[in-house]
């Protein structure tokens, strides 16, 4: 037998286990299959009390500190002329250890009347069994997706492109159908009935170059890699992710949106969560918005946040958020 497999014959003393309690367990010896060290658990009179009877339940346990094993567990019993039973003989195939257990198998594997009557000879009963590894020991490896820098690289080539962005007399050469893929804002204005659609150059307003920059290499990546040296140093951080949050939401860009709203939670502070909660107010971004409201329901929080200059303009701006934050901090 290789060394994936495993193979014990457990004897186990009938007469001396008679007087075991119900849930009383008796063991084998350690057996080694797959590089991990098994042992088989018995309970004679069964692990919990069944009401047609009691029987012998055995299980497969794992000794070794590993994870995620997956083997098949055979057994069977032997009768009385050492012929292997067909009508005790039972197979699983398990993840060991299964979740919330070290053991799996049979809780009722032979009834004790039957392992008495059939296959109990000078007071011992003969169990055989069989543990498998299952492992595949030449994977066909497949490796990570890499359509995000194919995308990427052909961002990098601007003679490949079809059309142009000019933002704050920066050009930006794209391509109309990564674009409309990514984006039904971009996919109205490139291939519907918009004059842009005619248009080889398009120029922008209301979004810096940087951050225009950064939205459209994720359109292509589908990553935010290297955005911190994208956006520039002119802004904060929170500023950045805030723009380009807006920029996200105004292109429908779901994901990115996302992305931004978590840097934005990730560096929250009483000194940012009100302008963080006026953006996920603006911007649409329920999950944010959330998270600002518990942070500020905290009465240390709130009593340092409310002093802040961003509060004041998050009570201006939204007026009805008084009273959302009354109820929140209040647990109305």
């Amino acid at each position: 037998m290789s060394d994936s497999a495993g193979f014990l014959e457990f004897k186990l003393d009938y007469s001396g286990c008679k007087n075991l309690a119900i849930g009383e367990a008796v063991y084998s010896k350690n057996i080694s299959a797959g590089g991990h060290v098994w042992r088989i658990r018995c309970y004679p009179r069964g692990s919990v009390k069944e009401d047609n009877g009691e029987y012998l339940s055995i299980y497969l346990e794992l000794m070794s500190e590993s994870r995620n094993v997956k083997a098949i567990f055979d057994v069977f019993a032997m009768e009385r002329d050492g012929a292997p039973s067909s009508s005790h003989a039972r197979r699983c195939v398990k993840v060991y250890p299964p979740e919330g257990y070290r053991a799996c198998g049979f809780l009722q594997f032979v009834k004790r009347s039957d392992l008495e009557s059939l296959y109990v000879a000078n007071g011992w009963a003969r169990i055989m069994c069989v543990v498998i590894v299952v492992r595949d020991d030449d994977p066909l490896d497949v490796p990570p997706s890499d359509i995000g820098s194919h995308l990427g690289h052909l961002l990098d080539c601007p003679e490949t492109s079809d059309v142009s962005f000019v933002v704050n007399g920066e050009a930006f050469p794209s391509h109309r159908a990564v674009l409309a893929a990514r984006s039904p804002v971009f996919k109205a204005q490139l291939f519907g009935s918009m004059k842009e659609a005619a248009m080889s150059s398009i120029t922008l307003h209301d979004i810096a170059p940087a951050t225009f920059k950064v939205m459209l290499r994720f359109m292509y990546t589908d990553s935010l890699a290297g955005e911190d040296d994208e956006l520039g140093d002119s802004a904060t951080e929170n500023e950045k992710f805030q723009d380009l949050l807006a920029a996200a939401d105004r292109y429908a860009l779901d994901r990115l949106k996302l992305l931004c709203a978590s840097k934005l939670w990730d560096s929250v502070s009483v000194d940012t969560v009100a302008a963080t909660l006026a953006c996920a107010e603006t911007y649409n971004c329920p999950k944010l918005k959330t998270k600002c409201m518990g942070f500020f329901a905290e009465e240390k929080n709130f009593k340092k946040a409310v002093l802040t200059d961003g509060f004041v303009q998050l009570v201006q701006k939204f007026p009805s958020i008084v009273a959302e934050l009354r109820e929140v901090v209040n647990g109305e």
